[in-house]
Protein backbone atom coordinates (compact mmCIF):
# COMPACT_ATOMS: atom_id res chain seq x y z
CA UNK A 1 0.00 0.00 0.00
CA UNK A 2 1.10 3.25 -1.12
CA UNK A 3 1.35 5.18 2.45
CA UNK A 4 2.57 9.08 1.25
CA UNK A 5 4.03 10.50 -1.25
CA UNK A 6 6.58 13.50 -1.64
CA UNK A 7 7.67 14.98 -4.76
CA UNK A 8 7.11 18.18 -6.86
CA UNK A 9 3.18 19.59 -7.87
CA UNK A 10 3.37 19.94 -11.17
CA UNK A 11 -0.41 20.57 -11.95
CA UNK A 12 -3.63 20.44 -10.68
CA UNK A 13 -7.13 19.82 -12.49
CA UNK A 14 -10.73 19.99 -11.15
CA UNK A 15 -10.36 16.66 -9.12
CA UNK A 16 -6.92 15.54 -9.43
CA UNK A 17 -3.33 16.42 -8.58
CA UNK A 18 -0.11 15.57 -10.77
CA UNK A 19 3.06 14.40 -8.65
CA UNK A 20 6.42 13.75 -10.30
CA UNK A 21 9.09 12.20 -8.23
CA UNK A 22 11.79 11.17 -9.84
CA UNK A 23 11.20 9.62 -13.08
CA UNK A 24 7.08 8.67 -11.93
CA UNK A 25 4.35 10.73 -12.19
CA UNK A 26 1.54 9.77 -9.85
CA UNK A 27 -2.37 11.01 -10.71
CA UNK A 28 -3.73 11.91 -6.89
CA UNK A 29 -7.31 12.14 -6.76
CA UNK A 30 -7.54 15.08 -4.03
CA UNK A 31 -10.93 16.31 -1.74
CA UNK A 32 -12.64 19.61 -3.67
CA UNK A 33 -11.94 21.85 -0.51
CA UNK A 34 -7.94 21.27 -1.30
CA UNK A 35 -7.93 22.50 -4.84
CA UNK A 36 -7.61 26.05 -4.30
CA UNK A 37 -4.72 26.13 -2.17
CA UNK A 38 -3.05 23.32 -4.11
CA UNK A 39 -3.06 25.52 -6.94
CA UNK A 40 -1.09 28.10 -5.34
CA UNK A 41 1.63 25.45 -4.67
CA UNK A 42 2.40 24.62 -8.35
CA UNK A 43 5.78 23.95 -8.83
CA UNK A 44 6.90 23.37 -5.51
CA UNK A 45 7.70 20.07 -3.43
CA UNK A 46 4.38 18.82 -1.73
CA UNK A 47 3.70 15.46 -0.08
CA UNK A 48 -0.09 13.62 -0.39
CA UNK A 49 -0.72 11.03 2.71
CA UNK A 50 -2.58 8.76 0.62
CA UNK A 51 -4.96 6.10 0.39
CA UNK A 52 -4.80 3.82 -2.09
CA UNK A 53 -8.07 1.85 -3.37
CA UNK A 54 -9.48 0.02 -6.46
CA UNK A 55 -12.30 2.12 -8.10
CA UNK A 56 -15.06 0.18 -10.00
CA UNK A 57 -15.25 0.44 -13.82
CA UNK A 58 -17.54 -0.92 -16.25
CA UNK A 59 -20.26 -1.85 -13.89
CA UNK A 60 -17.70 -3.81 -11.69
CA UNK A 61 -16.30 -5.88 -14.36
CA UNK A 62 -12.77 -4.29 -13.89
CA UNK A 63 -10.93 -2.42 -11.38
CA UNK A 64 -8.14 0.31 -11.73
CA UNK A 65 -6.35 1.52 -8.95
CA UNK A 66 -6.41 4.79 -7.38
CA UNK A 67 -4.71 7.10 -5.38
CA UNK A 68 -6.01 9.80 -3.05
CA UNK A 69 -3.81 12.57 -1.42
CA UNK A 70 -4.32 14.41 1.41
CA UNK A 71 -2.49 17.32 3.43
CA UNK A 72 -1.87 15.80 6.55
CA UNK A 73 -2.67 12.07 8.08
CA UNK A 74 -5.06 13.32 10.30
CA UNK A 75 -7.13 14.99 6.78
CA UNK A 76 -6.95 11.38 5.51
CA UNK A 77 -8.34 9.81 9.08
CA UNK A 78 -10.92 12.18 8.95
CA UNK A 79 -12.06 10.88 5.40
CA UNK A 80 -11.85 7.68 5.88
CA UNK A 81 -14.89 7.92 8.60
CA UNK A 82 -17.01 10.08 5.94
CA UNK A 83 -16.94 7.00 3.72
CA UNK A 84 -18.14 5.05 6.65
CA UNK A 85 -21.29 6.61 6.38
CA UNK A 86 -23.84 4.40 4.21
CA UNK A 87 -24.29 5.71 1.39
CA UNK A 88 -21.18 8.08 0.92
CA UNK A 89 -18.59 6.35 -1.26
CA UNK A 90 -15.02 7.53 -2.20
CA UNK A 91 -15.62 9.83 -5.06
CA UNK A 92 -19.15 11.08 -3.69
CA UNK A 93 -16.75 12.07 -0.50
CA UNK A 94 -14.46 13.63 -2.87
CA UNK A 95 -16.95 16.05 -4.76
CA UNK A 96 -19.02 16.65 -1.33
CA UNK A 97 -16.01 17.52 0.17
CA UNK A 98 -15.93 21.56 -0.74
CA UNK A 99 -14.88 23.21 3.06
CA UNK A 100 -12.28 22.51 5.26
CA UNK A 101 -12.79 19.05 6.90
CA UNK A 102 -12.78 21.12 10.01
CA UNK A 103 -15.76 22.77 9.31
CA UNK A 104 -17.63 19.49 8.38
CA UNK A 105 -16.64 17.90 11.59
CA UNK A 106 -18.32 21.33 13.35
CA UNK A 107 -21.31 21.05 11.75
CA UNK A 108 -21.87 17.40 12.27
CA UNK A 109 -21.09 18.16 15.92
CA UNK A 110 -23.36 20.99 16.17
CA UNK A 111 -26.18 18.99 14.41
CA UNK A 112 -25.87 21.95 11.82
CA UNK A 113 -28.21 19.83 8.97
CA UNK A 114 -28.16 22.85 7.22
CA UNK A 115 -24.52 22.91 6.64
CA UNK A 116 -24.51 19.83 5.59
CA UNK A 117 -27.14 19.85 2.85
CA UNK A 118 -25.19 22.76 1.11
CA UNK A 119 -22.79 20.01 0.07
CA UNK A 120 -22.59 18.68 -2.54
CA UNK A 121 -24.78 15.37 -3.10
CA UNK A 122 -25.63 15.40 0.26
CA UNK A 123 -29.49 15.43 0.87
CA UNK A 124 -31.21 15.53 4.20
CA UNK A 125 -31.30 11.32 5.31
CA UNK A 126 -27.51 11.39 4.49
CA UNK A 127 -26.82 14.33 6.24
CA UNK A 128 -28.87 12.83 9.29
CA UNK A 129 -26.58 9.74 9.42
CA UNK A 130 -23.75 11.58 9.56
CA UNK A 131 -25.00 13.19 12.63
CA UNK A 132 -26.50 9.63 14.07
CA UNK A 133 -23.39 7.78 13.17
CA UNK A 134 -20.30 10.32 13.41
CA UNK A 135 -21.32 12.83 15.82
CA UNK A 136 -19.71 11.24 18.56
CA UNK A 137 -16.29 10.41 16.60
CA UNK A 138 -15.77 14.41 15.57
CA UNK A 139 -14.73 15.84 18.78
CA UNK A 140 -10.83 15.55 17.58
CA UNK A 141 -11.42 16.95 14.12
CA UNK A 142 -13.86 20.02 14.91
CA UNK A 143 -12.52 23.22 14.27
CA UNK A 144 -14.22 24.62 18.08
CA UNK A 145 -12.68 21.90 19.94
CA UNK A 146 -9.12 21.68 19.26
CA UNK A 147 -9.25 24.96 20.09
CA UNK A 148 -11.09 25.05 22.84
CA UNK A 149 -8.60 22.78 24.00
CA UNK A 150 -5.59 24.58 23.88
CA UNK A 151 -6.91 27.59 26.23
CA UNK A 152 -8.82 25.48 28.84
CA UNK A 153 -9.25 27.27 32.56
CA UNK A 154 -5.86 26.29 34.55
CA UNK A 155 -7.03 25.26 38.37
CA UNK A 156 -7.46 27.86 40.98
CA UNK A 157 -5.76 27.28 44.46
CA UNK A 158 -8.32 24.68 46.28
CA UNK A 159 -10.83 24.51 43.54
CA UNK A 160 -11.59 20.69 42.31
CA UNK A 161 -10.30 19.98 38.95
CA UNK A 162 -13.91 18.34 38.48
CA UNK A 163 -15.02 22.28 38.66
CA UNK A 164 -12.31 23.71 36.10
CA UNK A 165 -13.48 20.82 33.66
CA UNK A 166 -17.41 21.68 34.34
CA UNK A 167 -16.53 25.42 33.73
CA UNK A 168 -14.67 24.41 30.68
CA UNK A 169 -17.40 22.29 29.33
CA UNK A 170 -20.15 24.84 29.76
CA UNK A 171 -18.10 28.06 27.86
CA UNK A 172 -17.51 25.33 24.92
CA UNK A 173 -21.52 24.63 25.09
CA UNK A 174 -21.76 28.50 25.29
CA UNK A 175 -19.72 28.69 22.10
CA UNK A 176 -21.74 26.22 19.55
CA UNK A 177 -24.49 27.62 20.81
CA UNK A 178 -23.80 30.84 19.91
CA UNK A 179 -22.06 30.42 16.82
CA UNK A 180 -24.95 28.33 15.65
CA UNK A 181 -27.33 30.95 16.72
CA UNK A 182 -25.04 33.45 14.58
CA UNK A 183 -24.53 31.44 11.91
CA UNK A 184 -29.14 31.34 11.24
CA UNK A 185 -29.25 35.15 11.87
CA UNK A 186 -26.46 35.89 9.09
CA UNK A 187 -28.52 33.37 6.72
CA UNK A 188 -31.92 35.50 7.55
CA UNK A 189 -30.29 38.51 6.35
CA UNK A 190 -28.93 36.98 3.06
CA UNK A 191 -25.96 34.82 3.61
CA UNK A 192 -25.08 31.25 2.35
CA UNK A 193 -24.23 29.33 5.35
CA UNK A 194 -20.86 28.54 4.24
CA UNK A 195 -20.43 32.26 4.05
CA UNK A 196 -21.60 33.08 6.99
CA UNK A 197 -19.30 30.56 8.97
CA UNK A 198 -16.92 31.94 7.32
CA UNK A 199 -17.29 35.44 8.80
CA UNK A 200 -17.69 33.98 11.99
CA UNK A 201 -14.37 32.45 11.71
CA UNK A 202 -12.81 36.01 10.40
CA UNK A 203 -14.49 37.34 13.39
CA UNK A 204 -13.34 35.22 15.48
CA UNK A 205 -10.05 35.70 14.41
CA UNK A 206 -9.94 39.18 15.06
CA UNK A 207 -11.46 39.24 17.99
CA UNK A 208 -11.35 35.77 20.07
CA UNK A 209 -13.60 36.69 23.42
CA UNK A 210 -16.52 36.93 21.33
CA UNK A 211 -19.13 34.49 23.27
CA UNK A 212 -22.71 36.06 22.39
CA UNK A 213 -24.39 35.53 19.02
CA UNK A 214 -24.87 39.59 19.12
CA UNK A 215 -21.53 40.17 19.23
CA UNK A 216 -20.77 37.61 17.19
CA UNK A 217 -23.05 38.69 14.50
CA UNK A 218 -21.86 42.60 14.58
CA UNK A 219 -18.44 41.52 14.26
CA UNK A 220 -19.00 39.09 11.38
CA UNK A 221 -21.18 41.81 9.75
CA UNK A 222 -17.74 44.26 10.65
CA UNK A 223 -15.34 41.74 9.06
CA UNK A 224 -17.66 41.04 5.79
CA UNK A 225 -17.50 45.18 5.16
CA UNK A 226 -13.36 44.73 6.60
CA UNK A 227 -13.29 42.37 2.99
CA UNK A 228 -14.88 44.15 0.73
Amino acid sequence: MINRIEGILESVEETAALVVVGDIAYEVAVPAADIPELYSRIGSRITFHTLHYLESQGQGSSFWPKLIGFQSSKDRAFFELITTVKGIGVRRALRALTIPFARVAEAIVMKDLALLMSLPEIGRKTAETMVLELRDKMDSYAKAASTSSTSKSPTRKGEPKSAVASQTTAKETLNASAMMDAMNVLVQLGESRIDARALIDLALEREPDLTTANTLVSAALASKGMTR
